[in-house]
C-alpha cells in the first residue's frame, strides 16, 4: 500500500506544480511546457498500468476499458487493442505486458525529465516579481539542497504515517 499511497502524493506534486507553472505563466515557454505535458502523460500511463497489477475486478474492467478507448484512433486502433492485450481480450498476456510497461516507464521518464530539466535551465526558470534573477542569486548547495532534504524527509514523514496509520486512506472505496 506505501507504493500506491506514494503514487497518490506523487500525483498531488505533480498537481501543485502545475498549478504554480500556470499562476506564474510558465506556459509560455513552449518547449518546457509541452516536454512538462509529456511527462505528465507518462506519469498517468505509468500509474494507469500500475493500478492493474493488482488483478481484481476494478483493475480488470479499467484494463478493459480504458485500453478499448484506444481502439477510437483511426486505422490501427483495434490492432493497436489487441497488440497491448495480447491478445483479443484482457487475459494473463495484458497483466505480463502491463508488469514490463510499469517497470520500463520510470526508465522512459526518468529520460524526459532529464530532457524537461534541459530545456528549463536553457530558458530560465519564472520568478513571481519578474525581476531580473541574475542580480541575486545564491549556490544551489547548500541553500537549496538543505530545503529539497526537508522537504524530502517530510513528504516520508507523512507517507509513513499514513502508512502505518491508514493504510487504506487513499485507496479505493470498498462497497
Amino acid at each position: 500500500n506505501m507504493h500506491a499511497n506514494g503514487a497518490s502524493f506523487f500525483f498531488i506534486c505533480i498537481y501543485l506544480h502545475i498549478g504554480r507553472g500556470l499562476y506564474y505563466g510558465s506556459y509560455l515557454y513552449k518547449e518546457t511546457w509541452n516536454i512538462g505535458v509529456i511527462l505528465l502523460l507518462l506519469v498517468m500511463m505509468t500509474a494507469f498500468v500500475g493500478y492493474v497489477l493488482p488483478w481484481g475486478q476494478m483493475s480488470f474492467w479499467g484494463a478493459t476499458v480504458i485500453t478499448n478507448l484506444l481502439s477510437a484512433v483511426p486505422y490501427v486502433g483495434n490492432t493497436l487493442v489487441q497488440w497491448i492485450w495480447g491478445g483479443f481480450s484482457v487475459d494473463n498476456a495484458t497483466l505480463t505486458r502491463f508488469f514490463a510497461f510499469h517497470f520500463l516507464f520510470p526508465f522512459v521518464i526518468l529520460a524526459v525529465t532529464v530532457l524537461h530539466l534541459l530545456f528549463l535551465h536553457e530558458t530560465g526558470s519564472n520568478n513571481p516579481a519578474g525581476l531580473n534573477s541574475d542580480a541575486d542569486k545564491i549556490p544551489f548547495h547548500p541553500y537549496f539542497s538543505y530545503k529539497d532534504l526537508l522537504g524530502f524527509a517530510l513528504m516520508l514523514l507523512g507517507l509513513t504515517t499514513l502508512a502505518l496509520f491508514s493504510p487504506n486512506y487513499l485507496g479505493d472505496l470498498t462497497i
